[in-house]
């Protein structure tokens, strides 16, 4: 009896001693946000692409009304111990034009502005040392992309629900948006084969 109780003992520290599932989340800006979730859903580690609007002071942004001064994003769940957050910024900048400040590819206006948007220290040590890495690489050219603090995150829902996950719900549509907005050709003229789609 006694050693089934030390069994009992040992096995129950061993479960309390498991570390939980833990997620993080981070907020990229890259234009389209129906785009962005489509080239993140796709990264191992990810567990969710929200699409939204952040970085603006207006509350409760909407897409059909006022979103004035924030940027279309997303919203990214991921398992850190699969994905870092480093992977994530790496994977971000083969999908955005880091030269354009007037929008991304066929999209032009403030809320199509690429951005980093930074919730910590870390993250933000993080994103300026991929942002320096992006520089050195294009010594010819501006990057315009800046790391922004963090502020609320927007998603949209209600009866504009229907832009979440919208490639997947709407994929002949979105195929031919993304085919003549550019910016699969635009990616590869820039980063080569290191553009992911």
């Amino acid at each position: 009896m006694k050693n089934k109780l030390i069994l009992l003992a040992v096995v129950s520290g061993l479960l309390s001693y498991g570390s939980p599932v833990l997620a993080d989340k981070a907020v990229l800006a890259g234009g389209c946000f129906w785009c962005m979730e489509a080239d993140f859903e796709k990264l191992e580690g990810v567990t969710d692409v929200v699409s939204g609007f952040t970085g603006g002071v207006l509350k409760n942004p909407t897409y059909n009304g006022n979103h004035e001064g924030h940027y279309e994003a997303v919203e990214i769940t991921y398992d850190p111990d699969k994905v870092s957050y480093h992977q994530l910024l790496a994977h971000f900048w083969v999908n955005i034009d880091p030269f354009d400040a007037r929008g991304q590819f066929c999209d032009k206006g403030h809320s199509y502005l690429s951005a980093i948007f930074v919730a910590n220290d870390t993250e933000r040590a993080l994103a300026e040392a991929s942002r320096k890495e992006v520089v050195a690489q294009f010594p010819n050219q501006t990057v315009v992309t800046p790391i922004l603090d963090a502020s609320i995150f927007y998603p949209i829902k209600g009866n504009e629900s229907y832009h979440q996950d919208y490639y997947k719900n709407n994929p002949l549509r979105y195929k031919a948006y993304r085919w003549n907005c550019g910016r699969d050709q635009r990616l590869k003229t820039i980063w080569g084969e290191k553009a992911t789609h």
